[in-house]
């Protein structure tokens, strides 16, 4: 329990000074600007974080036709790309991304692998590991200039491909060229993939979820000249916008989602399903337009024939599509500030009655509420698909896993994880497929974005719903962990060694703290609208987000992204010690009732209390001329003489002086210890002897002048009974135990079991089944089980 110390008459003096040992340089200048760190601003981005005047960025528009081939599961199509120069540079070449080249078996991603081989190992490891020889890379068949007869001279370097142009294409020009190619498709299942087929042996058909499916145009920008860095497969892709007409011809049976809108209705839907699709276009609750009964049937048959679908894009980054003869189709409209938008998922049989609840539910909810917190959703369509693929994001479209157990029941993680998965991913057309960040570079800043708005979106579908990321507690392990283990999050995304706490869980943190702790929602919300409106259909940088999220709120944050971003420092704040002070108010009346009150309470120690109870009189008690004035003296009790003294003491001090006399205020002088050393906001929570409490939020800024330890004064009406910090787990805190004063048992659980005999190991006669008392049998082994 905290006792009291009293202070004299120079308290103001001594709280006015900071004491020395909190301005003792701590070694490292954690609040120091991000001037070396961040690139130099400049007329194409400026200091504020928003766009420049000279702004530019490239455009690539393309005109596609695909076909696929059921039979042997493969891809052949043409393209035009026509690209347009808006740089001030002259382009001697271009450079698209062949990232299906991944499937090469003499590809980087091939050849960097890396394995460890144990005593024992799993089918599937193996069959993990010999992947390699499947081939399932572009095939490049010809490149020319549109309408032209020579082809172009074209290297491929792994996933990228330099197309040499015939002279060079002038700033505010444009080029069209055609590239011819064609690929097999991989089994998803086997070899991974963020594109692939699945095969369903029951019903004996493939379910297509296809995308890298075409030669891509790789950015040209203001920072890096030209993209080229190499798909391993764990960096996903940087793209140019631009306008996408897609034919794709498949079966006649199948059922084809794509990016965009479609544009041949009457060819390749029924009357029925043009009727029904209309109807979804404004229904507020899904309705569905190739049913489960129709799908299951045309499972049953083969087309021989096909269909081409053409899908039109507009103002897009890339182009995905689906296509099975298994798809369930359902739809419904919403309208996003009075636009109407189409919310649609395909799916198998398999996927219900999950699928039919909640998918499309979920499409709807995400574009409501990314819209709210960043900008209107533009597009007119947004596509849910289930396949093979377990989350993966396309302008319009993504491809999500989660599937109910073969008799349709599924648990709640089941449940759960569908709709993250589809909030997650439709998420992405926000961030990076309308604010379009460099996804082969900065992983976070499409993952990490979409993450904390993935958990503001789960929280607006259900109270107490069961996010997996966001909350600090969550992220608690991963800072704790050995810092060799990490990355910190402005790291390569190809480098980083756990990629789902760096990229995803990390900075989904970190901006629920920004935005909760550091912040505060209004300042945060209206920053984080600030830089989606700033960046929308544009490429930004980190520093572009650090730059706008200061901007736009006035909080200087520089602290906290060097903390956060570039390091791998963990919260570990402590409360060392606690001294309780009162003012001496000199009033005798007041202070020796106090102090007499304190002895009382004082315990009596061992030998006291049994000296009272063994010794039933002292020799002054035989000999009472033994005592004399001070066995009767009363050291607390108050004289006349004490009282004048103080009267003379009250009568030379200022009015407000003797106010502080009477006030009675307690001093609380709380020693806090940084211990992980990432400098975090103090939130400190005082519990009053009455059962009140208070919270009181300190900026991080206390640690400014020493980054290991400062000291802070509290000045309180009533008594404080304990301190916590964070008491509401707000900075990722990786050790509670060190956070309250006095110090709280943390109670935890140990788990009792009977302990058993284990049964000694079969030896081989057992295995097999043969009795050591049998004489050997011919024909083969004795047993009903019949060997290994």
């Amino acid at each position: 329990m905290l006792k009291p110390t009293l202070l004299a008459a120079g308290l103001v003096a001594l709280l006015a000074a900071p004491a020395v040992a909190q301005n003792t340089n701590s070694g490292t200048d954690k609040f120091a600007q991000l001037g070396q760190e961040l690139p130099t601003p400049n007329t194409y981005r400026t200091a504020s974080g928003a766009p420049g005047r000279d702004y530019w960025q490239q455009r690539a528009d393309y005109n596609i036709k695909v076909t696929l081939n059921d039979a042997d599961q493969s891809i052949s199509g043409t393209e035009d790309i026509t690209y347009t120069n808006l740089s001030p540079d002259k382009l001697n070449y271009l450079w698209l991304q062949l990232d299906a080249n991944i499937y090469d078996p003499k590809s980087m991603t091939a050849s960097t692998q890396t394995a460890e081989l144990r005593d024992k190992m799993s089918f599937q490891t193996l069959e993990y590991l010999e992947r390699t020889s499947f081939d399932g890379s572009f095939k490049i068949d010809d490149i020319r200039m549109k309408g032209g007869n020579k082809q172009l001279p074209h290297t491929i370097n792994y996933t990228m491909m330099r197309v040499d142009l015939p002279q060079a294409l002038a700033p505010k020009q444009s080029v069209t060229f055609t590239v011819k190619w064609h690929y097999t498709v991989n089994d998803q299942k086997k070899t991974g993939g963020r594109s692939g087929y699945e095969y369903f042996e029951q019903d004996k058909n493939y379910l297509y979820e296809i995308a890298q499916f075409y030669p891509r145009m790789a950015v040209y920008d203001d920072v890096n000249g030209w993209q080229h860095k190499q798909f391993l497969g764990q960096g996903e892709f940087t793209l140019p916008f631009g306008d996408y007409k897609v034919a794709i011809t498949a079966p006649a049976d199948h059922v084809v989602g794509a990016t965009g809108t479609l544009q041949n209705p009457d060819q390749v839907l029924t009357s029925t399903q043009r009727q029904r699709f209309n109807q979804a276009k404004t229904s507020s609750k899904p309705v569905v337009i190739v049913t489960q009964y129709e799908a299951t049937k045309a499972e049953q048959g083969r087309a021989k024939g096909t269909k081409t679908w053409v899908y039109d894009a507009k103002n897009v980054r890339d182009f995905a599509w689906a296509s099975s003869r298994k798809f369930i189709w359902d739809a419904m409209g919403l309208k996003v500030e009075g636009k109407p938008v189409v919310a649609m998922s395909y799916y198998p049989k398999e996927a219900n009655p999950l699928w039919g609840q909640y998918s499309t539910q979920a499409v709807a909810h995400t574009l409501k509420t990314y819209s709210k917190f960043t900008i209107p959703y533009e597009y007119p369509v947004a596509i849910s698909v289930h396949g093979p693929i377990g989350g993966m994001e396309y302008p319009m479209l993504c491809f999500n896993g989660y599937r109910p157990e073969a008799d349709g029941t599924y648990s709640s993680a089941t449940k759960y994880g569908l709709i993250s998965v589809v909030i997650h991913e439709v998420g992405h057309n926000f961030f990076p497929m309308i604010v379009n960040s460099d996804e082969r570079q900065w992983t976070w800043m499409d993952e990490g974005l979409n993450t904390f708005m993935q958990y503001l979106t789960e929280q607006e579908w259900e109270r107490g719903y069961p996010s997996r990321r966001g909350e600090p507690a969550q992220i608690v392990p991963y800072m704790a962990m050995n810092p060799n283990l990490q990355n910190p999050i402005m790291t390569n995304s190809e480098t980083v060694l756990q990629l789902g706490n760096n990229a995803y869980g990390k900075p989904a943190t970190a901006l629920n703290i920004l935005r909760e702790t550091v912040m505060g929602r209004q300042l945060f919300d209206y920053a984080f609208k600030t830089y989606s409106q700033r960046w929308a259909y544009k490429h930004p940088k980190p520093a572009d987000f650090f730059r706008t999220m200061e901007d736009a709120s006035g909080v200087d944050l520089d602290w906290f992204w060097r903390g956060w971003f570039y390091g791998t420092e963990h919260t570990d704040m402590s409360i060392e010690n606690v001294q309780w002070y009162k003012v001496d108010s000199k009033n005798p009346d007041i202070e020796n009732a106090a102090r007499r009150e304190e002895l009382n309470a004082a315990p009596k120690s061992l030998s006291q209390q049994r000296n009272l109870q063994d010794i039933s009189k002292t020799l002054v008690d035989e000999r009472p001329e033994l005592k004399d004035f001070y066995n009767n003296y009363d050291p607390l009790a108050v004289s006349e003489t004490d009282k004048a003294r103080y009267q003379q003491y009250v009568s030379k001090l200022k009015p407000e002086q003797q106010e502080i006399l009477k006030k009675g205020l307690n001093y609380y002088q709380v020693d806090l210890k940084n211990l992980g050393g990432l400098v975090m906001p103090v939130i400190i929570q005082m519990t009053y002897a009455d059962g009140t409490n208070e919270v009181v939020n300190i900026p991080a800024e206390i640690w400014r002048r020493n980054n290991a330890e400062v000291t802070k004064v509290f000045i309180t009406e009533k008594p404080v009974a304990s301190f916590t910090l964070d008491p509401y787990l707000q900075t990722a805190d990786t050790d509670l135990s060190n956070n309250g004063f006095p110090r709280k048992l943390a109670p935890s659980r140990f788990e009792l079991f009977q302990q058993q005999q284990q049964a000694a190991p079969q030896n081989p006669m057992q295995q097999r089944n043969v009795s050591s008392q049998q004489p050997k049998q011919s024909g083969g082994t004795t047993g009903a089980t019949g060997g290994n």
